[in-house]
């Protein structure tokens, strides 16, 4: 039998979750984060009412997702930028690759997206004979490492910093005792070649901003900057939810970003790009293209309870908060969004039948809900991912049969009491020592209940 995406997702589990090394590093990361966080909300006077008008803003935003972004495709091109309609990753990557073809590109530089991760950019611009070279520093890292990024926002955050002396070693031929700031300067020399040869910079976004008809990029260390400026042509591959209505309402979204995604009061670089360069401007590309990417997202907009996931402004935040996450690691969700956000999107944007195990990857504690920014109830969104799973028939048998017999024994008072402790024991052995996990000692049902216990006290019947 083929092995299906829950075999392959518990495999991972597996290996991860009793990794010491593992926890000791995210530990230590996030612990430093949670730190700066609780600085960075020292500047709020009313959170909640940030918080909450933050939501109201893109609820707003998602109840008119066609029209404002029309109203940004024809604002944008007005300037002479090009926006291009994706409904699926392979036409984005198409129209990708229909630029770098006209204009004969070999070498593009590329600055954090989770975007491009999501259709596998870097890989498909390889196999095109295009050099692609990642610009964050966490990115490049992880690149020149040959992984995916770990984290939404820290890309590199299960590595230490002996860990990343080892790949600039094995890749830059750099001294193993090579400090963080060393390092950092070598990677800065070596990207800095990189740009000025590059033909083409590809970015994210983090905004659409309809009303002056541009995109904001958010960074910390000017490589976006320099990605689309250097290069003649800059393209944009944003996902359609990202709009916000008005660039007036950056005051209230930069904050909240900064400060739930790195702890910070604002962002050092942001960037809101118009078009390319105009008649009289010093720099800039000669060609802006935007890709406005579908890939699932209007599957999850059709759904009018968890379609509150697209007000998601990419902070980290349920991740770092995240019990599961914090013990199993990113990679072991082997999807582009891991933790609580992407245990709900992702079953909507991949299809509900190989993800559905991703909604179970949860203790529904809510304290991504907590600590969301945008007041996403992320934990009631696992429930009803749930829901919709059993609805849509997303089981087998043995499975239905089991919660046939769980729920008759549960609500029968006298089935509860058959049996005794030891058939008890042998049906929990029977079925749930696989599921339970070998590192798990099972539950020993009691010789009495409750129940039993009770009434000889009271001496009841």
């Amino acid at each position: 039998m083929a092995e299906t995406k829950f075999d392959s997702f518990k495999e991972a589990v597996h290996e991860t979750a009793f990794d010491k090394e593992m926890h000791r590093k995210l530990n230590w990361n996030i612990g430093k984060y949670a730190d700066t966080v609780v600085k960075g909300k020292q500047q709020y006077q009313e959170l909640e009412t940030a918080k909450q008008r933050a939501k109201n803003i893109k609820w707003k935003a998602m109840e008119n997702l066609d029209r404002y972004l029309l109203e940004f495709e024809s604002n944008f091109q007005r300037r002479g930028g090009k926006v291009y309609w994706a409904e699926t990753a392979d036409e984005a990557l198409s129209e990708i690759a229909n630029i770098i073809n006209r204009v004969e590109a070999k070498s593009v530089v590329k600055s954090k997206s989770m975007t491009t991760e999501e259709v596998h950019l870097n890989n498909y611009l390889e196999k095109l004979g295009v050099e692609v070279v990642e610009t964050d520093l966490g990115e490049y890292i992880q690149q020149l490492d040959g992984q995916p990024p770990f984290h939404i926002v820290t890309p590199a955050m299960h590595k230490s910093k002996e860990d990343v002396a080892k790949v600039f070693n094995k890749h830059l031929g750099t001294p193993m005792e090579s400090t963080p700031q060393e390092l950092t300067m070598v990677a800065r020399k070596v990207l800095r070649d990189k740009y000025v040869q590059a033909d083409v910079g590809i970015t994210g976004a983090n905004f659409i901003l309809p009303d002056v008809g541009g995109v904001l990029v958010l960074e910390n260390e000017g490589n976006a900057r320099l990605t689309m400026t250097f290069p003649k042509v800059h393209i944009v591959i944003v996902g359609i939810e990202k709009v916000i209505p008005s660039i007036h309402d950056l005051a209230l979204f930069l904050p909240l970003l900064a400060t739930y995604g790195t702890g910070q009061q604002i962002t050092v670089y942001n960037s809101v790009l118009t078009g390319p360069k105009q008649e009289g401007e010093p720099d800039g590309p000669e060609e802006m293209h935007v890709i406005l990417m579908d890939n699932g997202r209007t599957n999850l907009l059709d759904q009018e309870e968890q379609r509150q996931a697209l007000y998601c402004i990419r902070c980290g935040a349920c991740l770092n908060a995240c019990p599961v996450y914090k013990n199993i690691g990113g990679f072991s969700y082997q999807t582009t969004y891991s933790g609580p956000i992407g245990s709900v999107i992702t079953p909507h944007f991949k299809g509900m039948e190989d993800f559905k195990h991703l909604s179970g990857a949860s203790s529904l504690c809510g304290a991504c809900t907590e600590v969301c920014p945008m007041k996403i109830e992320l934990h009631n969104l696992l429930v009803l991912n749930r829901r919709d799973a059993v609805n849509q028939r997303h089981f087998n048998r043995s499975e239905k049969f089991g919660w046939f017999v769980w729920k008759r024994a549960m609500l029968n008072r006298r089935l509860m009491n058959s049996g005794g402790a030891g058939i008890k024991n042998f049906m929990l052995r029977l079925l749930f020592k696989n599921t339970w996990g070998s590192k798990r000692e099972l539950p020993i049902v009691a010789k009495k209940s409750f129940h039993q216990l009770w009434m000889e006290k009271n001496k009841t019947t």
